[in-house]
């Protein structure tokens, strides 16, 4: 039997059966996982939790203000009220409601197009409509605040930015030598720079869907086909999310010209670490690990479920790295992203010159002037959400460091101080074996909730756990000739045989000639989608992760097939259209019957 489930928040004791959960809105009350599960697909920690939610849902609600269309009604509920964002079970979620809210006081914007934006495909519950949704002060605010949006043509506060984690990098030094009372300050400091990195990373955010969202209307309404919009956004280069894949590339490109470390690959990616390191002075393995470190300083905060420091990154645990280059060594030449990425630059170009031929004087200086500004906030957009991983990283890895000698000292077990909430710490530090209990009541908790997938949407109060479906639940089969819909992400067609994938870690059997179906992804999936001819992905709307990356890398995508990972068998051959936005079934897998048989 499952444990009482009850919601609490960190101000008060986590008591058996509860996890960490934010007091939610009464008057915005429609929640959900869209965008927010790509960046917290995973259960939040309490430590990273306690650590990183207030100062989150501050950010939001100034980063919001800045757009011009809020009201200081709208956060009545007082500051300890998740209004933006919450995390419910351990999930972390957006405000549904709020987001539409904003959307009824932008003259000509719908609830539709945030839905669409951030959503995709999904089946939303309605707008319930409240009589301050609207009002002429934030609709003119608001509108003022656009037309600035989509004049950018820089964004300073990102070199900014990036200053300030070098002062954090400084500041931390070397963490095996710094004292305990430095290490425990570090983590401390994470709530701070947090704050400010977040709402720059969301004033970037928001501002890059809007001017997406406006190059996609235009496009529908002037041009008569929206998915010239994902195409003029293609192959953009500096996309930071997409920079790893090339330096994986690379690495794969060096396995493969050594048959030494080819064969040293061959043996398995499990005992890869231990032979490189045995082998270090042999030709080409040396060369090897030496680009490997340089790949590491610039992108070892990548990792599954980056934003919380409870988690394994790239430097923290390099056997994910190493599996992502076992996967890319495979792919073909000309999935090259370079060689994508010219090809993509040359589409571009040609569909911008055919646009502006299309359309008058007065729309071509419009469109210019939002093609821009899409342009540069899609950069910038990844550019603020990789600064943010990077500062987490350091954080991280001084508080890595910090539960290592704790372990050490008390014979605990390794990542038992993310089980306790930043009011808990001190007192664990100072006496871990007294937290003992409580860490194994909250250990099975986690692991219940993490065999649990939470609501989509909830509207008012989560409902119970024990009510969420599993995980690893089954959905209808597909048969030969089924068509499942989506939404396009990246303009192409190709045919492969279906690989689920649900760790980037552990991909399994995914090989040239596949294609990758995922539930979601972040950053750390993005090396995955090179060696595959296309991807497929559960979730997702027009900024997901999932549709900015692959547009960058070319490859065909198609995200919003609800319960693909499910219905979809391992094997089966496949027919992804990313103009479409459709999945056709061409043929199951030996040992899978279809109804039409």
């Amino acid at each position: 039997m499952f444990p009482s489930f009850t919601m609490t928040n960190y101000f008060q004791p986590i008591g058996p059966g509860e996890w960490v959960s934010s007091p939610a809105s009464e008057r915005f009350d429609v929640w959900t996982r869209g965008n927010a599960g790509e960046v917290f697909p995973e259960v939040m920690m309490p430590l990273s939790f306690s650590l990183s939610w207030k100062s989150g849902e501050a950010a939001f609600r100034r980063a919001m203000s800045r757009g011009g269309a809020t009201l200081a009604r709208d956060f009545a509920e007082g500051p300890d009220v998740a209004v933006a964002s919450g995390v419910f079970g351990g999930y972390s979620y957006l405000n549904l409601s709020y987001s539409r809210v904003l959307a009824l006081r932008l003259p000509g914007a719908t609830i539709d197009d945030v839905d669409r934006m951030f959503l995709g495909a999904a089946n939303p519950p309605p707008h319930v409509h409240h009589r301050d949704d609207k009002s002429l002060l934030a609709s003119a605010r608001s509108l003022k605040a656009v037309w600035t949006v989509l004049g950018t043509s820089e964004l300073p506060g990102l070199e900014a930015d990036k200053k300030i984690i070098a002062q954090l990098h400084a500041q931390i030094g070397d963490v095996r030598s710094a004292t305990d009372v430095h290490l425990r300050s570090l983590v401390d400091r994470f709530t701070y720079v947090f704050d400010e990195l977040f709402e720059t990373h969301l004033v970037v955010s928001s501002n890059a869907g809007l001017a997406v969202g406006a190059l996609s209307k235009i496009c529908k309404d002037s041009l008569d086909d929206e998915s010239i919009a994902v195409r003029l956004l293609g192959g953009l280069g500096e996309v930071e999310s997409a920079a790893p894949s090339y330096a994986i590339w690379d690495l794969g490109r060096l396995v493969n010209e050594s048959p030494l470390l080819s064969a040293i690959f061959d043996e398995g990616v499990e005992h890869l670490q231990e032979n490189l390191r045995l082998r270090a002075n042999t030709s080409g393995v040396g060369e090897f690990n030496s680009t490997f470190a340089e790949f590491i300083a610039e992108f070892g905060s990548r990792g599954p479920n980056e934003w919380d420091t409870a988690y394994d990154t790239w430097e923290t645990d390099p056997m994910l790295a190493y599996a992502l280059i076992d996967r890319m060594r495979g792919a073909a030449k000309d999935h090259d992203p370079r060689l994508q990425k010219a090809r993509l630059a040359l589409e571009r170009n040609t569909e911008e010159a055919a646009a502006l031929n299309s359309l008058g004087w007065l729309n071509q200086r419009i469109f210019k002037r939002v093609l821009r500004a899409a342009r540069l906030l899609s950069q910038g957009r990844e550019r603020s959400k990789t600064t943010i991983v990077k500062a987490i990283h350091e954080v991280r890895l001084s508080a890595k460091e910090l539960d290592r000698r704790v372990v050490e000292r008390s014979g605990g077990k390794k990542g038992d101080m993310w089980f306790v909430t930043i009011d808990e710490l001190d007192d664990y530090l100072a006496n871990p074996a007294s937290f003992a209990a409580v860490i194994e009541e909250r250990t099975k908790m986690h692991k219940l909730l993490s065999s649990r997938e939470p609501p989509f949407f909830f509207v008012g109060e989560q409902p119970s756990f024990d009510t969420w479906q599993f995980r690893d639940r089954q959905a209808d089969p597909v048969v030969v000739g089924e068509v499942l819909g989506g939404l396009p992400g990246c303009s192409g067609r190709a045919r492969g045989r279906a690989r689920i994938v649900t760790d980037p870690s552990d991909p399994g059997a995914l090989g040239p000639g596949d294609v990758l179906i995922a539930r979601l992804t972040d950053p750390s999936w993005t090396p995955l989608f090179v060696p595959a001819e296309a991807v497929v992905v559960d979730v997702g709307a027009i900024m997901s992760h999932a549709i900015i990356v692959s547009r960058e890398l070319g490859i065909p995508c198609v995200v919003s097939v609800t319960d693909a990972t499910r219905r979809i068998p391992d094997g089966a051959l496949i027919e992804v259209d990313g103009d479409s936005g459709t999945v056709t079934i061409l043929e199951l897998p030996d040992g899978v019957a279809s109804e039409h048989e």
